[in-house]
């Protein structure tokens, strides 16, 4: 994954409804959830949805496929295992992480 292609991701997710779209996305598996179920799970108003699915689609994080009658968006696991694997490529340099409760500065 290209570091541009990083700071996108990061950026589309740094806002509180669209990391609540994606994350209930990613519950949902891939039959994913039409805009207005994802807007009544979330109490978000159905054109500020809209707006913050343009966002995740233009950041690869979703897609939107219509389905008959419905569009449906889904979590695009692809581009988030990509983000995950970046952002953890270095992990610990090498060596095995530590449990966050024994990890220290001074190591």
């Amino acid at each position: 994954m290209e570091e541009r292609d990083v700071v996108r991701s990061l950026d589309a997710l740094a806002q509180e409804v669209r990391l609540r779209v994606f994350r209930a996305l990613v519950v949902a598996g891939p039959d994913g959830l039409t805009p207005g179920a994802l807007a009544g799970s979330l109490n978000v108003a159905p054109n500020t949805l809209s707006f913050h699915l343009k966002e995740l689609v233009h950041a690869g994080l979703i897609s939107q496929e219509r389905e008959g009658r419905n569009r449906v968006c889904r979590a695009s696991f692809a581009a988030m295992n990509e983000l995950l694997g970046y952002l953890t490529e270095n992990c610990c340099q090498g060596r095995p992480c530590l449990s966050p409760s024994v990890v220290s500065c001074d190591r």
